[in-house]
């Protein structure tokens, strides 16, 4: 055997090429060289290294050594090295997208909920991921859309794992998302995440689910943490990170659209009286209530004076007949608030 552990059969023909060319000074034919590409390519689908693999050719080459040897063999040597190498890395990158293919088809399964739980389950051990267990997802968006291969996806992966090492911990993208799947009882790991993301993204805003268990527990995280972002963005909330156990009281408030949309009429219907529409009165309520109440710091938000707030508040309180200030009245107001919102209202009548 030529080379330490390496089989012949990936040096078929070699020493023969060698002589030949050192005979003739030729360089290798065609045939010559796909039949070393083709070598290099069964040699890497078997699993040998590069490295080995070229050791064997060197010391086939000074094993078979031709008397008449010269440049044209050395020549002969580098040919034959390149092609097989070629060969090597050609069935390397096929495998590769072999991988990421099989990798994108399980990510996509998983985050849809569209395969067989059982056969999910099976598939995800090969990504590190035991379906058996709770899984918690939290997904960031930023200013632009990423993939898999781009820079920010793997500047995270690396930050993740360089912390936390092999935790059952999936990093990946979908819908131009950055996505990250961990164990349910791993916190940290997400949080840390979040934080990382955060920064990669130039201050995106990062969403996460609650822990879910079961094989269907991610996609049922994973769409917890999309409705997150959704709301947020309807809301205009730009905190860095949201968490959708605390959200839930928004689904709960529009789960009766109808009764919602007659609270938002009979609320604030009154409001389209006012010189300019509803809109700028309903925008200082929801900056009035977003600032806890405190008349000064939503003046400031809005750029008034506290003299031309209150004459807003003062305002709807005569055309609704609801007092914002008084705490009997602001749940229904501040509830109405969220409710248009949410709906779209004044923009979409009802």
């Amino acid at each position: 055997m030529a080379g330490r552990d390496i089989p012949e059969e990936y040096l078929d023909g070699y020493a023969r090429i060698l002589a030949d060319a050192s005979a003739t000074g030729r360089r290798l034919t065609r045939d010559e060289l796909d039949s070393r590409r083709a070598l290099g390519e069964r040699a890497a689908e078997a699993g040998f290294g590069l490295r080995a693999l070229v050791g064997a050719h060197l010391t086939a080459a000074r094993v078979h050594w031709p008397t008449t040897a010269g440049e044209n063999t050395l020549a002969a040597v580098e040919q034959a090295v390149d092609a097989f190498a070629e060969g090597y890395e050609r069935a390397q990158l096929l495998a590769v997208r072999q991988e990421e293919a099989a990798r994108r088809e399980f990510i996509d399964d998983l985050l849809h909920g569209r395969s067989d739980l059982g056969l999910l389950a099976e598939r995800a051990e090969r990504f590190g991921l035991r379906l058996s267990h709770a899984h918690a997802v939290a997904v960031a968006r930023g200013g632009t859309g990423y993939d898999e291969g781009d820079a920010v996806p793997r500047e995270v992966e690396r930050a993740l794992f360089a912390r936390f090492g092999d935790r059952s911990i999936l990093v990946t993208t979908k819908d131009g998302r950055l996505v990250c799947i961990a164990p349910g009882d791993q916190d940290d790991v997400l949080s840390f995440f979040a934080k990382q993301a955060y920064a990669a993204t130039d201050g995106g805003q990062v969403a996460i689910g609650r822990s879910q268990p079961g094989p269907g527990g991610v996609v049922q995280s994973y769409e917890e943490a999309l409705n997150a972002l959704a709301l947020a963005e309807r809301l205009e909330f730009d905190t860095p990170v949201l968490r959708s156990a605390d959200l839930l009281v928004y689904p709960v408030l529009t789960r009766d659209r109808q009764a919602m949309a007659d609270l938002v009429v009979s609320a604030l219907g009154p409001l389209r009286a006012a010189r300019g529409g509803a809109g700028p009165l309903l925008d200082t309520l929801t900056v009035y209530f977003d600032a806890g109440c405190v008349a000064a710091e939503a003046a400031r938000r809005l750029s008034l004076s506290v003299r031309a707030l209150t004459y807003r508040l003062e305002r709807i309180h005569k055309l609704t007949g609801a007092n914002p200030a008084d705490p009997v009245h602001r749940y229904t107001l501040q509830t109405a608030v969220i409710g248009a919102r949410l709906l779209d209202w004044p923009e979409r009548d009802f």
